[in-house]
């Protein structure tokens, strides 16, 4: 817990909270409700990373429009990038799962570890207030936010740009399989755009959504 203090470069008042923001709730008691897992410190993480990003975003980029500063918090947000931070943080090793679900690999999903993060935003901000949690925010999200000089656009995005230029139409997803525990699902997701389809896996909607665009549209940079 102290390296992870050390990291994240906030000292616990209440250690407490931070235990429960690394307690997945596969690992919480289910006699209580599982109230002791991170999902409500999760809950209030992900309105805390909203406001303060925002904040940053209008103070960074004074000149740009809620368009362009909505697609910047929207990608800045997202939980592919909540998972790339986690893991420059360290994040997964701290994380309490049972050791059946660690052996399966639960630890390392991205999703687990991007909720995990939002968890932690959240005891930061209990434990220490909005100036804390702006703090951790603002320094392990700073290459980020530098990073493109344009708004990203997701891979979704393209490729319903793609099509309604040409005149196709929006794309159309539809699940392929999905498997596993509620805790750990796997998602396989086929998307039907320009009379051509393309499948993605991942371990939420969102995230098989996004690799069924991106192998859509790779066949066409290709």
């Amino acid at each position: 817990m102290s390296r992870l203090e050390d990291r994240l470069g906030h000292a616990f008042a209440d250690p407490g909270l931070l235990e429960q923001a690394l307690t997945h709730r596969s690992a919480a008691d289910a006699r209580g409700g599982q109230l002791d897992s991170n999902e409500r410190l999760e809950f209030l993480g992900d309105r805390v990373l909203g406001l303060v990003m925002a904040e940053w975003l209008i103070e960074r980029f004074p000149g740009e429009r809620e368009g362009n500063l909505t697609r910047r918090l929207s990608a800045l947000v997202a939980w592919e990038t909540l998972a790339k931070v986690g893991e420059a943080i360290g994040l997964a090793d701290s994380i309490r799962i049972p050791p059946g679900e660690a052996r399966a690999g639960l630890r390392g999903r991205q999703t687990v570890l991007a909720d995990a993060l939002e968890a932690v935003l959240g005891a930061v901000y209990r434990d220490g207030g909005l100036d804390a949690a702006r703090g951790i925010i603002r320094r392990h999200w700073a290459a980020l936010i530098e990073a493109d000089a344009k708004p990203p656009v997701s891979a979704k995005n393209r490729l319903q740009e793609y099509t309604l230029a040409r005149g196709q139409g929006l794309p159309v997803y539809r699940v392929v399989s999905a498997a596993g525990p509620s805790h750990a699902p796997f998602f396989v997701i086929a998307v039907l755009a320009g009379g051509r389809e393309a499948e993605g896996a991942g371990d939420s909607k969102r995230a098989a959504e996004l690799a069924a665009a991106e192998a859509w549209l790779a066949e066409v940079d290709g």
